[in-house]
Order: structure tokens, then C-alpha cells, then sequence
């Protein structure tokens, strides 16, 4: 708790009114990579409490849409369109699909993790699977030159979904941002344009 408290990252969000530390992360690998466009249509997915979905909408504008899924509840942000509950589920993308219209996503990006157990094994294999679902998802709603930003986590399974994005986009890059902690295993693929 302490160290969470003295983060540099914890303090700058509060500081700058970001609703959490993995803004920064997200701003540093939009910086190099260039997913936020002015325009674009984003869908965040497990968006809550909503610092991602924050920065997106500042960096798309207001000819952007961002979209916020979640099973949680998330304090509104301006200009972000927030669905509650699982983007699994037919009646969220129905709602999902009714506000896109004709408009394609061009970038999906999820920060999800799981509540963790403590159980290394354990916490590894959920967090995979929560990235197998945004790729499934992302298979479903991007446009073909669209892209996939997902954390996921060094260990078991890890090569296997990798191979799974190298399958799906024709470029698959790793990111490790200074703003995720050295000594936690997660990192970031981002896959971008559909084979």
C-alpha cells in the first residue's frame, strides 16, 4: 500500500486529475505508436475506472468515439460512451453496435486483469484468457486496418497467444512502458491490421 501511495505515477494521475497510473501508460505507448488518431473509433474493454478511456477521448477528439465496456459501474467522462456489463453477452455488443452505426473500430484496447489470487499459475491463466476474449472481440469489430492493444503477462501460455496475434495482425509489437512497475511480469501486445 505504501509503495502504491509513494508511486511517482499514483501521485502524477492525482496531480493531473488522470483516474489512474495506467494513463501514463497508455499515453507513452500511444506516443511512439500513434493508435489514438484525431477521428478514430476506440472501444476499451474492462475500462473502468476509466484512465484509458480518459485519454483516448482527449487525443481522438471530438470527431472520435470512444466506447467503455465493463461489468463494473465507471464515473461518467465526457464524451465517452460507457456500456455496463460483459462485452461477451449479445444484448452489450447489440448496444455496442446500435451506437457505432456505420462507423468501424479502429482501435480495441484492453487493460483488463483479473482479481488476482496470489497464485501465480492461477492469476496467469485468467489474465490469458481475458486476453484470448479481447482478441476474439477484436477478430469481430476491427476494421481491416485497424489495431490491438492487450496486457498480458510473461509466463505460461504467453508464446502460445502471441502466436495467436502473429495469426490475426500482420504486425505484432511488444511494449513494456516505463510507467508499468519492473518488477510486475505484465507487458503490452499491440497487433495491428487484420490478415
Amino acid at each position: 500500500m505504501r509503495e502504491h501511495i509513494n508511486d511517482t505515477y499514483v501521485q502524477l494521475a492525482r496531480k493531473e486529475g488522470w483516474r489512474s497510473r495506467a494513463a501514463f501508460k497508455l499515453m507513452e505507448m500511444d506516443d511512439k505508436d500513434k493508435l489514438l488518431k484525431h477521428g478514430e473509433v476506440v472501444v476499451d474493454l474492462g475500462a473502468t475506472p476509466g484512465g484509458w478511456s480518459q485519454v483516448a477521448v482527449k487525443r481522438v477528439g471530438d470527431g472520435g468515439l470512444v466506447f467503455a465496456l465493463d461489468l463494473l459501474e465507471m464515473e461518467p467522462i465526457h464524451g465517452v460512451h460507457f456500456i455496463q456489463g460483459d462485452f461477451r453477452e449479445d444484448e452489450v455488443l447489440q448496444q455496442l453496435e446500435e451506437q457505432l452505426g456505420e462507423r468501424r473500430v479502429g482501435l480495441v484496447m484492453s487493460d483488463m486483469a483479473p482479481n488476482m489470487s496470489g497464485v501465480p499459475l492461477v492469476d496467469q491463466a485468467r489474465i490469458m484468457h481475458l486476453a484470448e476474449l479481447g482478441l476474439e472481440f477484436s477478430r469481430v469489430h476491427l476494421k481491416p486496418e485497424g489495431a490491438f492493444l492487450v496486457k498480458v503477462f510473461q509466463g505460461t501460455d504467453y508464446e502460445t497467444f502471441l502466436k495467436q496475434m502473429r495469426e490475426t495482425f500482420k504486425t505484432v509489437a511488444v511494449r513494456k512502458p516505463d510507467a508499468s512497475r519492473d518488477r510486475s511480469p505484465e507487458l503490452y501486445l499491440l497487433g495491428r491490421t487484420l490478415r
